[in-house]
């Protein structure tokens, strides 16, 4: 495997970590895939209930993972729609801030889960 990045010496594993470069380019897909992330993230800092919160852990790190490795489009679609199913599970967190970072994680996640959109293959 080559790496076209030209990071002149940086590693896969930081520019991946970064969420700064996808091997395709797919500027769509990673902006989707980073804004479900944030809104995940943003619920740590929220005071939500104990039943959520396990939900949102474990959503958060699935798309925690999305955003900083390079995933084929079958991937994405499967841990996206793994968020989904996660986020389905929450009938409120007992926070109105919470509650809509949630509904707009679950928005995109969605999204991607369905998206037709080109893939971020790492297999080149």
């Amino acid at each position: 495997m080559s790496d076209d990045s030209g990071t002149d010496g940086a590693s896969d594993a930081d520019a991946a970590e970064s969420g700064a470069e996808r091997a395709d380019g797919d500027a769509s897909v990673d902006e989707r895939v980073e804004s479900m992330y944030r809104d995940l993230a943003a619920t740590a800092e929220r005071p939500v209930n104990r039943e959520s919160s396990a939900y949102l852990g474990e959503a958060e790190a699935v798309a925690r993972d999305l955003h900083e490795r390079a995933a084929s489009r079958e991937v994405v679609r499967e841990r996206a729609g793994h968020v989904v199913r996660l986020l389905d599970s929450i009938e409120g967190t007992g926070d109105d801030a919470a509650d809509g970072r949630v509904a707009s994680a679950r928005a995109t996640a969605a999204e991607l889960a369905g998206a037709e959109a080109t893939s971020r293959e790492d297999d080149s």
